[in-house]
């Protein structure tokens, strides 16, 4: 199996990734959930690291840092530093916002290396809805440093359109910043997943295209 493959597996034995019939947020109906609060020990922790690792190296995105935003960007920053110096013998720094500025000790609003101007960074977080997190996150770094964003990397791309645009999040944030956002893998991958019996669920693959032609974005 490849990493995306692996990846999807992973998910469904972890309860993370569901199908049934969900009404989500925004008020659709979905044949699919997807909920990464599931993931809470550390061999979850450490697989995950290696499967955000994969994707940073795989769509070859180069940087210096890792930035993971509060919260829970913080612990997938971390694993995903520790998988790439112990499978890709690559040593990336790694760094979190804090919520509110520290005026005393090394100061600051974040913790871990302290970004220079120039310095790359990824950006590492677990699902995009809205983008907000990114918006949140952007004047942050650059009240750090004028740093250049090498990209974002998430786990899974819904590749879904928003509430008020025929966008996805994903096209939204590059079209209005120009941060490209990559994903571990996307809905398209999840549905090959099913029909090639990587995963169970096939009778919920005639949902899962209907609720793509109707809600879907390429």
């Amino acid at each position: 199996m490849t990493y995306k493959q692996q990846f999807i597996k992973f998910m469904v034995e972890n309860g993370v990734l569901k199908f049934g019939e969900f009404t989500l947020k925004s008020g659709r109906k979905a044949p699919y959930f997807i909920n990464t609060g599931n993931y809470k020990s550390g061999a979850q922790l450490a697989k995950l690291g290696e499967y955000y690792a994969n994707c940073i190296v795989e769509n070859g995105i180069e940087a210096q840092t890792l930035v993971g935003p509060a919260y829970k960007g913080i612990p997938l920053a971390v694993t995903t530093a520790v998988a790439l110096y112990a499978n890709h013998n690559a040593d990336l720094n790694y760094c979190f916002d804090r919520k509110e500025v520290k005026d005393h000790g090394e100061g600051g609003l974040f913790v871990g290396k302290q970004l220079t101007d120039g310095e790359r960074v990824i950006l590492i977080e677990d699902v995009m809805t809205s983008g907000k997190a990114l918006r949140e996150m952007l004047p942050k770094l650059k009240q750090a440093a004028n740093v250049e964003i090498a990209g974002m990397v998430i786990s899974v791309d819904r590749m879904e359109r928003g509430l008020e645009s025929n966008l996805s999040a994903v096209q939204e944030v590059y079209k209005e910043f120009g941060v490209k956002v990559y994903s571990i893998v996307a809905m398209t991958d999840i549905i090959s997943a099913i029909e090639e019996g990587i995963i169970e669920g096939k009778e919920y693959l005639g949902k899962m295209k209907e609720y793509r032609a109707t809600y879907g974005v390429e």
